[in-house]
């Protein structure tokens, strides 16, 4: 499965009733509530990741990344943008786009 597939996932279930899908449940309680998920499960990858359990980090990982798609999704942020500004970063150093952002 790439991010691709499971933000098409994702959007198919956004319209689905919020009794039968989480992820609708999860957006029709807004970006709040989503942004707040989406921090639960970073903060979570992170313990595992101290603890050093490579299969704890490896589930809360997934988490993290089907919640950010979501979070993405709860404010219309595409997918394909945040790829495209992943892309314009490649072309210069991690210690020159660090910069340019002040």
């Amino acid at each position: 499965m790439t991010l691709d597939d499971l933000d098409r996932i994702i959007a198919a279930r956004a319209g689905a009733s919020a009794e039968d899908s989480w992820t609708a449940k999860l957006l029709s309680k807004g970006p709040e509530k989503c942004a707040e998920k989406f921090g639960e499960e970073a903060v979570e990858a992170i313990i595992e990741a101290v603890k050093g359990d490579r299969a704890g980090l490896t589930s809360e990982a997934a988490d993290v990344l089907f919640h950010l798609l979501v979070m993405l999704k709860s404010r219309d942020v595409a997918l394909a943008d945040v790829m495209a500004e992943l892309e314009r970063r490649q072309s210069q150093s991690g210690l020159a786009e660090k910069a340019g952002r002040g």
